[in-house]
């Protein structure tokens, strides 16, 4: 069974008598543990696409099944909890808050008011080992490195476990060396943890490292490529 499958996905906005198909009618199945990429020009519905299977957009019409849930089906409440618990998001920026520290910055993702526990410590100290940075539990972010704070940021999307990962350009602000490491990270990752990947890129060579590539244009899913 798919762990991620699109049904006729379609989202529409309208604005005035203007009607906009950010997405048109897209279907796609994911296996777990599948390391898909997604390419196409700004406006081609990439961003939606990954929006809506994280529960941020909902869509207009269509299903999507994630274990076999119906996620569109869900209430506000327990798709706070799905984003939360079961998808691990990843942007074009590491966005990490200055005043915390890295290992604080990766707890943010499962504090929500709890208390923090010494066993949510443990966890993030171990995913930063995981990346690369254990020894720098303790700087801040003005302390380390472009790479070093994606290699946060990707700690902190692993923080719940979630069975998927959502990363929206997320080497883009990155040199092309700090890129490479980045890339090939989330690939180790994706392999050892057995955690499913979508990548957003512009970048066709970075794509194409993926298993499979899908290319989008003005909503639709127009192509697919496995990679040899």
């Amino acid at each position: 069974m798919a762990q991620l499958e699109l049904n006729e996905v379609s989202k529409i906005y309208r604005v005035g008598d203007n009607v906009i198909p950010a997405l048109d009618r897209v279907s796609l199945s994911i296996a777990k543990g599948d390391f898909i990429s997604v390419v196409g020009h700004s406006g081609s519905g990439k961003t939606t696409l990954v929006s809506i299977v994280g529960g941020i957009l909902r869509p207009s019409s269509g299903q999507i099944l994630f274990d076999g849930e119906d996620i569109c089906a869900l209430g506000d409440v327990e798709l706070s909890s799905y984003r939360n618990e079961r998808i691990g998001f990843m942007f074009q920026f590491a966005s990490l808050l200055p005043m915390l520290t890295a290992r604080e910055n990766v707890m943010l993702a499962a504090l929500f008011g709890q208390e923090r526990s010494r066993e949510e410590q443990q966890r993030a100290d171990h995913l930063l080992d995981l990346v690369g940075i254990g020894d720098r539990v303790e700087a801040y972010p003005g302390e380390l490195s472009g790479g070093q704070q994606r290699r946060v940021a990707i700690a902190r999307a692993l923080m719940n476990n979630p069975g998927l990962i959502l990363a929206d350009e997320p080497t883009g602000d990155l040199d092309e060396e700090t890129e490479a490491e980045i890339m090939k990270l989330l690939g180790r990752i994706n392999r050892e943890q057995k955690v499913t990947m979508i990548l957003i890129t512009h970048n066709a060579a970075l794509a194409r490292t993926a298993d499979r590539m899908l290319r989008m244009k003005n909503g639709r899913l127009v192509g697919v490529t496995e990679r040899e």
